[in-house]
């Protein structure tokens, strides 16, 4: 659906008042959401919970789309279909906040490993805005005109929560939207802030694994073996110029390697290497380029190397990579306004984009004509930006076991935001 040309963006202090009233509940929710998190695909306390209170303020809801998602559907008349979205999923973590309600929560992880369980991302935030709006929206419907799909999302944090809701029909069984929107929380905004990216949001992540193979043998006499420790360390240099010579440098991308294993001898030269590469783009073209150009360069070494055809390298890209996010422009300039106007201009400001992945793209990705906005929703001291910007202090950043957002800034701004834009898309 096209954008109609919007009326002037303008502050609404109902939406104030009506999240204001309803912070101490809500922020009471994020306590209790916090100190009991439920790791990827897990979330079923968690999303039982939340569905239960979208039943009470009027919300037709189904659960377990895409084993544990929620989906919440409000028709209120005619109009356009929005879809607000929050994730639910902790991570496997030990947290050293020494918050009185701080998680003491163990669990085992889809890998089989024990661990505790922390929310470490924020997404106990995501989830009390997303009541909090939600609080809202059901008792201003005279305000507005559509449909209203709010939707509670598993697993972002393993990048496949938005395809198992998506494969479970959320476009078909449900409204399709015309309108997809989310907010995260920053560990570097200072609290209460908005910061929205213009264009590009957040980047495509992709997981590469390289078996570097090599003919193994006795440390003493290397003129008998081909040694796959020194292939692989000429791999993982050549792989940098594909950053620095092969791209144009005003394109960012990324290409680390977080794993080298090899050997478990000092006297041994072992038959093969195993690189684990995270690579990171924003276009697809770039994507391309850098997952080709990784299988050339270490089958160029290899052959450089004297590896016969049988010893090749063998590379393994992970199919389901999370696409980059990217936000449409015309609902970006439009919701930057509406924000502007409500909080002031000094608290909402155009940030650059991230290398970090985010499967809320899949909503876009599954149909272009689909307008998206991610925004960020700043959850630090004030004091603090201002020290750590003069180099005083170190800022624990999300996914670290000290990262404790101000709940009440970050729920009550990103409440009033998706209130406000939800509004202003579905205006009568």
């Amino acid at each position: 659906m096209a954008l109609s040309s919007p009326a002037p963006a303008m502050a609404d202090p109902a939406v104030t008042a009506k999240v204001d009233g309803d912070l101490p509940g809500l922020v009471a929710l994020y306590r209790d959401l916090h100190a009991n998190p439920e790791l990827s695909f897990q979330e079923v306390q968690t999303s039982a919970k939340l569905a239960a209170r979208a039943r009470k303020l009027g919300f037709t809801v189904t659960e377990k789309v895409g084993q544990t998602g929620v989906v919440a559907v409000l028709r209120n008349g005619p109009g356009p279909v929005l879809m607000i979205r929050a994730d639910m999923d902790a991570l496997p973590l030990e947290e050293k906040t020494g918050l009185p309600f701080a998680s003491k929560v163990a669990a085992t992880t889809r890998d089989g490993i024990e661990s505790p369980v922390m929310h470490a991302c924020g997404h106990d935030t995501h989830m009390s805005a997303w009541i909090g709006a939600a609080q809202a929206l059901s008792a201003m419907q005279d305000k507005w005109s559509g449909t209203l799909v709010m939707i509670l999302q598993p697993a972002e944090e393993i990048g496949l929560g938005a395809r198992a809701m998506l494969e479970d029909g959320l476009f078909t069984r449900f409204p399709k939207p015309d309108y997809v929107l989310a907010f995260h929380d920053s560990a570097e905004l200072p609290a209460g802030t908005i910061g929205y990216p213009k264009d590009w949001a957040l980047a495509n992540v992709d997981s590469v694994d390289l078996t570097v193979r090599g003919v193994g043998g006795h440390g003493a006499y290397p003129h008998l073996v081909k040694d796959p420790i020194v292939l692989a360390s000429r791999i993982v240099t050549s792989l940098q110029t594909l950053i620095s010579r092969e791209r144009d440098p005003k394109e960012p991308a990324v290409i680390t390697v977080g794993s080298f294993i090899s050997g478990a001898k000092h006297n041994i030269v072992p038959d093969e290497a195993k690189l684990l590469i995270t690579v990171r783009s924003y276009s697809d073209e770039t994507r391309a380029a850098l997952l080709s150009g990784i299988e050339r360069i270490a089958r160029g070494e290899a052959i450089a190397a004297g590896l016969p055809e049988d010893r090749m390298p063998i590379m393994k890209a992970e199919k389901n990579y999370t696409p980059s996010t990217f936000n449409t422009p015309a609902v970006t300039e439009r919701l930057a306004a509406l924000f502007a106007a409500q909080f002031g201009a000094d608290k909402v400001k155009p940030v650059p984009p991230v290398m970090a992945g985010e499967d809320f793209s899949q909503y876009y990705r599954a149909d272009k004509k689909i307008e998206s906005f991610i925004f960020w929703v700043g959850g630090v001291d004030p004091a603090k930006v201002e020290r750590a910007q003069k180099g005083e202090i170190s800022l624990p950043g999300l996914h670290s076991p000290l990262w404790a957002p101000d709940p009440e800034a970050v729920i009550g701004t990103a409440s009033k935001a998706l209130t406000l834009a939800a509004l202003d898309l579905l205006r009568k």
